[in-house]
């Protein structure tokens, strides 16, 4: 199944990018990682696409939506992209799936808008992040940087390293879709390298306060969801603790449950494409 790929209005000028597998439906929206873009969704989507209006989204400054001048990427503004974006698309009422940075996004969309919300999955993605997997993601950053490559299979090599649990197709995948082809015949990473680059310039001491915010925004945004909502969790993820993961479904997610996903860590999607796509169907089809 062959998504159709589309343009539509975001926010403060930004187009975003979007696949969409169908038509029909309440529009299960998916919303992919930092780095990542739409095409991680390939696998799942044509699973829900006969039952939902099945969208994929690429955040602004990934994939080939826009990239903003001024860099302004933090979590309202990709709240306002989609705000706009569902304004443009006729969504009113919508499941909404997002994975990581994507999954943050989702939880603050809706604590902002819960009586939209038909069902939320959030996927290896919680208010409190686990160090281990934030120092491996920073310094995964660190080596990518803005680097450039002579090829996509330079790039897939890399991204071997980034994602060791990942099936050889799904690395393949995020390889040619990942990269642009530059004027000099190298490739460079569509994500703006700006993104993580202004992160990387606050200070400790800015970094911190602004995490403890948004920590805080987080878990009043999941006290807010009133409708089901499903909690994915890797089984070997470095980023999301079994802790957390039991405190959102058990003392705040009014209507919560839990799927633990066997052989799969952060990137679950890419590492155990069936165990993902069972449970989450098993929730979205129930």
């Amino acid at each position: 199944m062959q998504p159709r790929s589309r343009r539509v209005p975001g926010a403060e000028g930004v187009e975003l990018h979007l696949l969409e597998w169908s038509e029909e439906g309440v529009p299960f929206v998916l919303l992919h990682g930092f780095s990542n873009d739409a095409h991680i969704w390939e696998d799942f989507a044509p699973t829900i696409a006969p039952h939902y209006r099945t969208l994929a989204f690429d955040l602004r400054g990934h994939g080939d939506s826009d990239r903003h001048a001024e860099a302004l990427y933090d979590y309202d503004h990709h709240l306002a992209d989609l705000e706009a974006a569902f304004e443009s698309l006729d969504v009113d009422r919508l499941v909404l799936c997002g994975h990581s940075f994507g999954g943050r996004v989702a939880t603050l969309y809706a604590g902002r808008h819960p009586d939209r919300l038909a069902g939320l999955v959030i996927v290896d993605s919680a208010p409190e992040l686990d160090s281990r997997g934030v120092v491996r993601i920073q310094v995964d950053l660190a080596e990518r940087g803005d680097a450039s490559f002579a090829s996509v299979a330079e790039y897939e090599r890399m991204l071997t390293h980034a994602y060791p649990a990942a099936k050889p197709a799904a690395l393949a995948r995020m390889a040619r879709t990942g990269l642009r082809l530059r004027a000099d015949g190298r490739y460079e990473r569509k994500t703006d390298p700006a993104f993580h680059r202004r992160a990387a310039q606050a200070s400790p001491d800015e970094a911190s306060a602004r995490e403890r915010e948004t920590v805080r925004r987080l878990w009043k945004a999941l006290e807010k969801v009133t409708c089901p909502a499903l909690v994915v969790r890797g089984a070997a993820s470095d980023i999301f603790s079994p802790e957390v993961a039991d405190r959102m479904v058990d003392e705040v997610l009014a209507n919560g449950r839990l799927a633990l996903v066997a052989q799969a860590g952060h990137s679950v999607m890419t590492d155990n494409p069936e165990g993902f796509a069972e449970a989450v169907a098993s929730f979205a089809l129930s």
